[in-house]
């Protein structure tokens, strides 16, 4: 198993690694839109919000060796159902290659945080 790190994604905050590689497999950890720049939240939209998510996975998953075409699946947890639209239209750019989902609304996010994501992918 290789633990994989880079400065483009926000430190984890907890006893975690950002990703782990094992084998041909990358499993990241939950993804929330922290700005890695500033470990801080800055945006409060949904919309705000997915954009640095999805900019925190990229990152992730180019430091393992890997991309968002090559996600295999992701687990999405909404703090509020009623952002599945927006949350979606911008997850679809992102996952052009429609990986298998799950999507869940939960009660409460990690520094109250209204979308987390995590991925599984391949590497090539």
């Amino acid at each position: 198993m290789i633990k994989i790190s880079t400065e483009h994604a926000p430190a984890a905050i907890g006893p975690y690694s950002q990703a782990v590689v094992y084998g041909q497999t990358v499993y990241t950890s939950g993804q929330i839109a922290i700005n890695p720049a500033t470990q801080q939240v800055e945006e409060d939209t949904i919309e705000g919000q997915t954009l640095q998510v999805m900019k925190n996975i990229g990152a992730i998953l180019e430091a393992a060796g890997s991309n968002f075409q090559q996600v295999i699946k992701t687990t999405c947890f909404l703090a509020d159902m009623k952002d599945f639209a927006a949350f979606n239209k911008i997850y679809e750019t992102y996952f052009t290659e429609k990986p298998a989902r799950s999507c869940v609304a939960v009660k409460e996010l990690p520094k109250q945080v209204l979308c987390e994501v995590e991925v599984i992918a391949y590497l090539a």
